[in-house]
Parts: C-alpha cells; sequence; structure tokens
C-alpha cells in the first residue's frame, strides 16, 4: 500500500499533539479533527478502490457478510459446511476491516469525551487511539491488495 500523505500528516500532527498544552488544544482541537477527518476519507476512499479491483466472487462474498451484520460488526450467519475460498478469504478481509472500524469509533469516541472534559490526558489517548486506527484501516487494506494478487 502507498503512503497516503493525508495519512503521514495526520499522524505527524498527532504525534506532535501529544505534548500540547490545555490551552493549545483549545486554539487547534479543529484542526486536528478536520486534519482527522481528511486521512479517514483518504483511507476510506484508496480502500473502496482497491475493493473495486476484487474479483466479483470475492466482493460477493464480502457484501453478503457485511449485510448480514451491522457496520463495525462481525456477522454472525449460518454457513454452508465448506465455504468456499472466497468466503474464508472475505470473513478474514471483514474482520480486518470491522475491527479498524471499532478503533476508529472508539477513538472518536474519546475525543468527543476529551472535548467535554477539556480533558489534555484525554485527549493524547484520543491521538494514540486515532493513529493505531489509521495503522489497522492500512493493514486491512494491505490484506485487500493481497487478495487481489492471490485471486485464482
Amino acid at each position: 500500500m502507498e503512503k497516503l500523505p493525508e495519512v503521514e500528516t495526520a499522524k505527524t500532527l498527532m504525534t506532535e499533539a501529544m505534548a500540547w498544552s490545555v490551552m493549545k488544544w483549545l486554539r487547534e482541537k479543529k484542526r486536528v479533527r478536520k486534519t482527522a477527518d481528511l486521512a479517514n476519507a483518504a483511507l476510506d476512499q484508496f480502500a473502496e478502490m482497491v475493493q473495486q479491483r476484487w474479483s466479483d466472487d470475492l466482493r460477493s462474498a464480502y457484501n453478503g457478510l457485511a449485510q448480514s451484520g451491522a457496520p463495525g460488526r462481525s456477522a454472525k450467519r449460518p454457513d454452508p459446511a465448506e465455504p468456499s475460498e472466497q468466503t474464508l478469504i472475505a470473513r478474514k478481509l471483514k474482520e480486518s476491516d470491522d475491527e479498524a472500524y471499532r478503533a476508529r469509533m472508539d477513538a472518536e469516541a474519546t475525543f468527543d469525551e476529551a472535548e467535554k472534559q477539556l480533558s489534555t490526558s484525554l485527549a493524547r489517548e484520543g491521538c494514540r487511539k486515532a493513529i493505531h486506527s489509521w495503522e489497522l484501516k492500512e493493514k486491512a487494506i494491505r490484506k485487500s491488495e493481497a487478495a487481489i494478487a492471490s485471486k485464482p
């Protein structure tokens, strides 16, 4: 996976922000949120481009899993006796995407709580969680790319 400039910029900003004072956080919180939103959008767009290159069978298997469960949750559905290779791959990709989604939602909730409490320690924790969520999303995208390379 290529490095996305929006994500690299956001990681740098979040790393710097972990040392900010309360006053600096108050002045910069909108920039932090906007930068994080741009990173998330870039990752989502890149992930979508990769998924468009999947085989029809893989896309169909993944969409079946995605439709059977709410966003951010693993789908629990009765499986056929022997799931196809594409279904097994799709399940691993879905689990990876779901893990990244949960981490993203956790980071956003932490930032929201930090803003309510005017807490720099929570804001720092939000930065760590945001960076972690982007790393998980990048990992999920790499798995998606590998699924393209290994298609039958």
